[in-house]
Formats: structure tokens, C-alpha cells, sequence
């Protein structure tokens, strides 16, 4: 069992300060929540392969971690990740055009529960037998009894496309993407960046949403970007760097988390932390991203001290635990489902 919070002071009670970093010409003075992010990544893991194994309850001896959700280090590892990847995308035809299709349908809402109404309303979801009053009336049927369309996860804002209820201009801006070839620029795309502009070109999808996507068009087989290529901080990502760097890193918060996926072997060694990765693969651009979201939530409370951008001070969700055993299937081109 990891504990988080072990040996973050010295002998005389105060947090220890790691050395100062080089990135993009910039020296930043890491805060204590720098290596708080480590350790959080570490103890955050071995949560997660303990539930994977089957162990009971408790998982972890920090009470932050174990009284509150966060999400798992691993974007991919993710309950809605997993349904994207093995009810979304590996589920139905492979064509391309219709896991584009699927996948956006999908994270548009990113609610589960929203897209199980509409396949069992419509069975197999393909672009060729998509009908929009079809799937407008199961929707809207649903908006009427006050049931939740889309997650909270994170916002999607409708575009102005004509309709008056959020949920049809949604429809309606997958059929523009679908009607103006964006399943085949982002095919034909050279690089994870420019496959990200064609979905950024679209209404209502600005750079945070559009990199969500486009990560999770790549679980794909007929995508070959590797996680790496580059990334896009999200609001809380930058809250997680503030805290980490202060103000000197604003501006450079991309090269900042690129240089934490480089630099994470030297990191968890130097603090004597265990962690072998998922199955091998080490952290990615989208996974270190993620993780200063995480960090940047539990610094509410372990560093209170240590402002953000937000000014956020409480983390809002309880953990809840759900006996339901975890998935764990993987993008096959990543070689870790044997």
C-alpha cells in the first residue's frame, strides 16, 4: 500500500523543496505540490492495479486519496474511456466513417447512459442509416422526463446551428462534420496536430474539446498518432502547473507537461517511488495533463496554502465506490491486452 503524503517532510517538519527545473529557456522553482504530483501519480496507480487485481478495500492509507474521486493516471484506463474504446469503437463496423461517426455521437454527450438510449433505440449507430428525426426523438423524449443528456465532466457548448434545444444542434453540427469530409481530412492528416485543426475548424469545438477528440478518435485502429505528438492544457491542468511553478510557467504550460512525460523515470526514482506504468506503457502528453487536473484538486487540500488560477478550495466529488469490476482493454495496437 503507498502512502502519499510519506516522507514529504524533512526531519524538521517542513515540505522539501525539489531543485529548480529548466524548461523552454524558463528556470521554475518547483512548490512542494511539484512533487506531490509524483506521488500522487504513484499512490493513484497502485490503487488502480489493486482494484484490477481483486484486492479489498482500503486501497490506499491517505485519507485525500481514498475520500475523494479522482480520475485514474491514465486517461485510457478511465471508466468512460474504456466504454468509448469497447462499446464505441471496437463494437460495430469498422469503417472508418462510421467509428468517426460513433465515437463523436459519443463524446459529444460522453454520458453513457445517453448513448445506450440511442442504441437501443436505433440499434447498430452507422452514418449510413443515421436519420435525425430518429434520434432527435429519443433525445428529446429523454429531455422531457428530466433525464441528463450530457456528463459534467467538462462543458460542451452548443453550436448556433438553427435548432433551439442544445441537444439537436449537437446533431446537427456532427452532420455538418460528416457532410464536409471531416472523417476523411482527419484520416488523411499527416500529424495528431493537423487531424486536431480539422475538428478545431468546426462551431462550438475550441482547443481544449478539440484535443479531447482527437485523442479519442486515435484509440482507433485506423489512426496511428502517437500520444506523444503534442498537447493542449486544459483549465485545470493550468491550475495544477500555477501551483506547481507559480506564475512563471503561464504562457509555457505545454512545454511543462511535455517535460514531465520526459523527465518521469528521473522523477520516481529520485523520490524512491514505485511505478511501473500501464503494463509498461509510461505516461503520455494526454496522461500527464490529466494528472495536473488531479494534483491540482487534491492540492486543495494537501497544499491549501498554494493558490491556483481558480481559487478553488474544496474538491466536490466524494468517493463512491462501485462494486462493479473494472474494464481493462486497450487500444490493440498498444500491445497490452495479452
Amino acid at each position: 500500500m503507498v502512502t502519499l503524503l510519506q516522507d514529504r517532510q524533512n526531519s524538521a517538519g517542513h515540505d522539501v523543496v525539489p531543485e529548480p527545473v529548466r524548461v523552454a529557456g524558463r528556470t521554475l522553482q518547483p512548490t512542494p505540490v511539484f512533487d506531490t504530483y509524483w506521488r500522487f501519480a504513484s499512490a493513484r496507480q497502485a490503487v488502480y492495479e489493486a482494484r484490477l487485481a481483486g484486492r479489498r478495500q482500503p486501497w490506499t492509507d491517505d485519507p485525500i486519496l481514498a475520500g475523494h474521486r479522482f480520475t485514474n493516471c491514465y486517461r485510457a484506463a478511465d471508466r468512460v474511456s474504456q466504454a468509448v474504446i469497447g462499446d464505441v469503437i471496437y463494437r460495430g463496423s469498422q469503417q472508418w466513417e462510421d467509428v468517426f461517426f460513433r465515437t463523436l455521437l459519443f463524446k459529444i454527450f460522453n454520458k453513457e447512459s445517453t448513448w445506450q438510449r440511442l442504441t437501443r433505440a436505433t440499434g447498430e449507430v452507422r452514418w449510413d442509416t443515421y436519420d435525425y428525426q430518429a434520434y432527435d426523438h429519443v433525445l428529446s423524449a429523454a429531455f422531457a422526463k428530466g433525464e441528463r443528456l450530457y456528463s459534467a465532466a467538462y462543458i460542451v457548448p452548443p453550436p448556433q446551428l438553427g435548432e433551439k434545444r442544445k441537444h439537436r444542434n449537437h446533431l446537427r453540427l456532427l452532420e455538418l462534420m460528416m457532410t464536409t469530409g471531416a472523417p476523411g481530412r482527419v484520416l488523411d492528416a499527416p500529424t495528431m496536430r493537423e487531424a486536431y485543426e480539422v475538428l478545431l475548424s468546426y462551431p462550438a469545438l475550441g482547443p481544449f474539446l478539440a484535443y479531447q477528440f482527437i485523442i479519442d478518435l486515435n484509440y482507433a485502429p485506423q489512426l496511428e498518432f502517437s500520444e506523444m505528438d503534442f498537447v493542449v492544457p486544459g483549465p485545470g491542468a493550468r491550475d495544477g502547473i500555477r501551483k506547481c511553478f507559480g506564475p512563471a510557467a503561464d504562457g509555457i504550460e505545454a512545454d511543462v507537461i511535455r517535460h514531465m512525460a520526459d523527465s518521469q523515470g528521473d522523477h520516481f526514482a529520485r523520490l524512491q517511488l514505485p511505478f511501473a506504468g500501464l503494463k509498461g506503457r509510461p505516461l503520455q502528453l494526454i496522461d500527464c495533463q490529466n494528472l495536473f487536473c488531479e494534483v491540482d484538486k487534491y492540492a486543495r487540500v494537501a497544499h491549501p496554502e498554494i493558490a491556483g488560477i481558480s481559487g478553488r478550495s474544496r474538491i466536490k466529488q466524494a468517493y463512491r465506490h462501485d462494486a462493479a469490476p473494472l474494464q481493462a482493454w486497450f487500444p490493440p495496437k498498444w500491445n497490452l491486452n495479452g
